[in-house]
């Protein structure tokens, strides 16, 4: 592994050298991001001071390119990994590195890479650092576009399972794969003109892993395929998406061999003042890992959306999000952005926009009749496409309405409706079953003159059992929030997030955090310091647990 690291590295320090000798449209690109922490102990919120006291996230990348050839690297540091991440980061080295080559029809990269084929459904690997997630591939991809509006790739490699003592750790399984996407309308002149925009497209995965278990027979490849198709007209989007995955046992399915299902499929309307967007979701077991013997986030060959509003404010995105549930869910999810004319009476002279939207997932309705569970074949139960039970997993209605009044003064008013069942997307150890609450969120900001501005949030979160109306899980939360920007250097923002609610005196605390930074072009410093409650960061509905802390933190961000 670092023989091959240090081989990809050394020809991209040839292919630098060679520009700087020929200077023929060479670049080079990257970014820089370091996050510092000095933690205290504070044992009314359960925050540990490490031994180390100083905790430290840094990674570097560098993109170079000229003319057809590409290279880059990303040279990673954990000393040790900051509070919350992944305890599979750790030391300092080379995380990520390739060569390539590409033109109008070849696209060969040899190395680390990321890739998606359709919506991610069958295939996505990626990275969100915000997550301290990283799948991607290393081995070789080849993109061939051989006609116009034809695109074909194939992926074959290892995934990263982990990132210790500065090198990549890679899965035990290896993962290859194509894809093909054709769009109609560019490839056959005929239907270059036509309002209609068809595109279509067809995935094929499979996965290697050696059966290591002697009470099993554990099927050793894996496949899985399907199709999709999107369609345009006018101001309307349909698309659609279907994937079968084969038997695959693994920790996540308790060993059964039933196969596996994925479905998605999205229709929307726009035009000027209004956009409606329709969603809707199946899955069953499409659990699908390089390693059957992984669990959580770790070593997912797939990807599958989420089916609810990814929300920002503290106390909505925070306490009770929903993390997808890849063992399966049915879900649909609609939402409605309506703007009021300007001019008009409920408009006012700026105009007032409305966006409302409904989210909702249950489980899959797996039926046991007529299947008997001690057969040999493995397969415990059957469940169709769309088939649900009536076992919530999560809702969620939310509206808000915002409304410029002045050119200096916009207000922002909104409302959340949320259930959660915590017996199956775990987010708190106080509450069984479904979780009630309401939130609500008022948002203003001024603009003072051309450079000076100030924006404030004031958060407020109900919680009640819905049986018997008594308290429930930490009680009812309330956030303010203070934002000062100085443009277009400076900014500074207090938090207060208050548990007024805890059903314990003692442990209804404030969470004050205060922060400031600077701004110079690419260039972006800021600190940090104060109080900050356990809890769920989750994008795109993936997960992690954020543990309490006490201290400073220090970012630093560059762009090149």
């Amino acid at each position: 592994m670092m023989k091959i690291s240090l081989c990809i590295a050394a020809a991209a320090v040839s292919l630098v050298g060679y520009s700087q000798n020929q200077n023929n449209g060479a670049s080079i690109t990257g970014n820089i991001e370091s996050t510092f922490q000095f933690l205290n102990n504070d044992t009314l919120i359960g925050a540990n001071q490490p031994a180390e006291k100083g905790l430290l996230n840094t990674y570097m990348n560098v993109f170079y390119t000229q003319g057809n050839f590409k290279a880059g690297m990303r040279v990673e540091s954990y000393l040790p990994r900051i509070q919350g991440y992944p305890n599979r980061f750790d030391g300092t080295g080379i995380g990520m590195r390739y060569i390539g080559y590409s033109n109008d029809f070849v696209d060969v990269t040899l190395g680390s890479f990321y890739e998606q084929f359709g919506s991610g459904m069958i295939f996505r690997a990626y990275e969100d650092r915000a997550l301290g997630y990283d799948n991607l591939m290393d081995g070789a991809r080849l993109i061939l576009r051989p006609y116009d509006g034809v695109t074909v790739k194939g992926v074959y490699g290892y995934q990263r399972l982990s990132f210790q003592e500065g090198r990549i750790v890679h899965s035990d399984g290896i993962v290859r794969g194509f894809d093909a996407e054709m769009n109609l309308n560019t490839t056959f002149k005929k239907l270059k003109d036509k309002k209609l925009d068809i595109t279509v497209g067809g995935s094929f995965m499979s996965k290697y892993q050696k059966d290591d278990r002697e009470d099993l027979i554990l099927p050793e490849n894996v496949g899985s395929y399907g199709g999709r198709a999107e369609l345009r007209y006018g101001k309307f989007t349909l698309d659609g998406e279907y994937i079968i995955k084969e038997q695959d046992p693994s920790i996540d399915n308790n060993f059964i061999y039933n196969y596996g299902h994925a479905a998605l499929f999205n229709f929307g309307y726009s035009r000027k003042g209004l956009g409606i967007i329709l969603a809707a979701k199946s899955v069953d077991n499409m659990s699908y890992r390089s390693d059957r013997n992984k669990e959580l986030q770790d070593l997912f060959i797939n990807f599958l959306p989420a089916m609810n509003k990814t929300h920002t404010y503290n106390l909505v995105a925070s306490l009770y999000p929903y993390a997808t549930q890849p063992v399966g869910e049915t879900a649909f999810q609609g939402e409605v952005l309506y703007t009021i004319k300007k001019g008009s009476k409920l408009g006012g002279k700026y105009g007032t926009s409305i966006n409302a939207n409904f989210s909702t997932a249950y489980r899959p309705n797996q039926r046991t009749e007529g299947v008997n569970p001690l057969d040999s074949t493995g397969v415990t139960y059957s469940s169709g496409l769309f088939d649900m039970s009536d076992s919530l997993y999560w809702r969620d209605f939310n509206i808000n309405i915002e409304r410029k009044f002045t050119k200096k003064f916009k207000l922002k008013v909104s409302y959340f409706n949320i259930v959660l069942n915590n017996d199956v997307a775990k987010v708190t150890g106080g509450a069984t079953g479904n979780i009630y609450t309401n939130i609500g969120v008022i948002e203003g900001q001024y603009k003072i003159n051309r450079k000076h501005s100030v924006r404030w949030e004031l958060q407020a979160l109900f919680i009640k059992d819905k049986e018997n109306g008594d308290i429930n899980d930490q009680g009812n939360w309330a956030t303010a929030i203070i934002e000062y920007n100085v443009s277009p250097h400076w900014f500074f923002s207090v938090m207060d997030q208050y548990n007024y609610g805890n059903p314990n005196p003692e442990l209804r605390v404030h969470y004050f955090y205060g922060t400031f930074g600077y701004i110079r072009g690419a260039t972006r410093i800021s600190a940090g310091y104060g109080r900050q409650r356990a809890g769920l960061f989750c994008v795109g509905g993936v997960c992690r647990f954020v543990p309490a802390s006490n201290g400073l933190t220090l970012s630093f961000t560059q762009s090149f």
